[in-house]
């Protein structure tokens, strides 16, 4: 089975910088778009950043300039690099795959990482 594992979660004083990581692990024929998203308490989850296959990029506008989403096809590897973090960017940090396992009869499928948590000190 396919399975998301997340890291580099952590506690970060404001101004300082996080790297989230993303591996998909099992049989995959291929991964189509990854994203990363965040839920705070209190708050809906929202979408942080988003990565086609073809390597096109989509931002939140709270995290434009300062956060940055990239991929390794290769390493079946997403991350999210996080720079200047505010402590409005606390919150439990999702990745997200849509990807074909092997033995799916050609379908692909959302995956989810269990979340890791983000919390920004000012």
């Amino acid at each position: 089975q396919v399975q998301l594992v997340e890291s580099g979660g952590g506690l970060v004083q404001a101004g300082e910088s996080l790297t989230l990581s993303c591996a998909a692990s099992g049989s995959i024929v291929s991964i189509n778009a990854m994203g990363w998203y965040r839920q705070a308490p209190g708050k809906q989850r929202e979408l942080v950043a988003t990565i086609t296959n073809g390597g096109s990029t989509n931002y939140a506008d709270s995290v434009k300039g300062r956060f940055t989403i990239s991929r390794d096809n290769a390493k079946n590897t997403g991350n999210l690099q996080m720079n200047s973090l505010k402590p409005e960017d606390t919150a439990v940090y999702y990745c997200n795959m849509n990807l074909q396992p092997r033995r799916s009869y050609g379908k692909s499928y959302d995956y989810w990482g269990q979340g890791t948590q983000v919390t920004v000190s000012s």
